[in-house]
């Protein structure tokens, strides 16, 4: 079967499952209306979600489960294989991401909280899907050291499509990690996609650094995409409160946080630092004040929402909304905010390979979404 065929077969079941679905929620936006209709119910607390060559979708809950979804969400069944999970706090099973060969190597990778001796930390591990078993499962990044506390464990996971893959960290909560390039905590780390170093990563100044740094001086990463035009890894991370930061990383960089932030201490509102700048410190293509407790994020380049395209989109976990920001080059000139407390707090945000933009809602029967244009009368 070719692929034009197959995808048209998918479209075909997906415009039927629409037509039959009754779960859907219109908003009239700046440009046109959109409808978001609830394709799946009942997951807990899923944080990310990816898609098989097949149309088939993989979404992870935080609990630890790894669900296999059909192309119309349609719940197919759990992945077994993962590793021992540590869930607590905003710890647990994180981000998946299917290899760009997945169809020849069947590799996923996913990230996770894994606990020892002395804590909890981020781990990374890749392995190859047969069926709906992972197979082969090895460990490539382990976030050293562990430590106690709930917080800030990132993690989102890119392939640059040149055998790169970037890993994003939180600070753990322990702010000074974030500025220590022996402590990977608060970084974005870029291995190959075996796990080895790159030859051409950064180097940074102490001879001690982490293998496979790539930028520091991150609070807590939690959407990231590369972008199809330029190659360049856009990112957001949280602030405390306010200071959520739209940033670009590049090699060697350190961002700042906590020794600049335009945020400040929660209940008392007080400074955390004396300033917002300082030499050899990144300043944040955009921030939010308030913040928006932002999660998930994709650069939308589909066809079926038209009026998007070259567009940001971004959750907004805080104030239950999607963000859309309108960006020229490295600037973004304007901010739309939609769907505001219709779907809940949402977790992820991706462009399918069907054009469609889908969302995960984050809680105990969270949901899968996709948004689609309105048709204008």
């Amino acid at each position: 079967m070719s692929i034009a065929k197959f995808w048209a077969g998918m479209l075909l079941a997906t415009a039927l499952f629409t037509a039959a679905a009754a779960d859907e929620v219109v908003d009239v936006t700046e440009k046109g209306s959109v409808r978001a209709l609830t394709l799946t119910e009942g997951l807990r607390y899923p944080w990310a979600l990816a898609f098989l060559p097949d149309a088939r979708m993989l979404v992870t809950e935080r609990e630890g489960r790894l669900q296999l979804l059909s192309a119309t969400g349609q719940k197919l069944g759990q992945v077994k294989g993962l590793p021992e999970i540590a869930a607590g706090g905003q710890g647990g099973l994180l981000d998946v991401l299917v290899h760009p060969d997945f169809a020849m190597n069947r590799v996923l990778y996913f990230s996770y909280v894994a606990e020892d001796i002395d804590g909890r930390g981020t781990e990374v591990a890749r392995a190859e899907l047969h069926g709906q078993t992972l197979r082969n499962r090895q460990v490539i990044f382990r976030l050293q050291p562990k430590s106690t506390g709930g917080r800030h464990f990132g993690s989102r996971l890119l392939h640059d499509g040149r055998g790169h893959l970037y890993i994003t960290l939180g600070d753990r909560g322990d702010r000074p990690r974030a500025q220590d390039v022996t402590d990977a905590a608060g970084s974005v780390i870029r291995l190959r996609d075996d796990g080895t170093v790159p030859d051409d990563n950064p180097v940074f100044a102490q001879k001690d650094a982490v293998p496979g740094l790539f930028s520091v001086g991150h609070r807590n990463i939690q959407g990231a995409f590369i972008h199809p035009k330029t190659g360049d890894v856009w990112l957001h991370e949280h602030g405390p409160q306010g200071g959520d930061e739209l940033n670009i990383a590049e090699a060697g960089k350190n961002y700042g946080w906590p020794v600049i932030t335009y945020g400040v201490n929660y209940v008392i509102g007080t400074r955390i630092v004396e300033g917002t700048h300082k030499p050899g410190m990144e300043q944040p293509l955009y921030y939010w004040v308030p913040s928006i407790a932002p999660s998930g994020m994709t650069y939308y380049t589909g066809d079926k929402l038209p009026q998007w395209r070259g567009d940001l989109l971004v959750g907004s976990l805080k104030f239950r909304t999607l963000v859309r920001l309108e960006v020229q080059g490295r600037e973004v000139v304007h901010e739309e905010r939609l769907f505001t407390d219709e779907l809940g707090r949402i977790r992820d945000v991706r462009t399918g390979p069907d054009g469609y933009v889908y969302v995960l809602t984050d809680a105990r029967n969270g949901k899968l979404v996709r948004l689609e244009a309105v048709a204008s009368e």
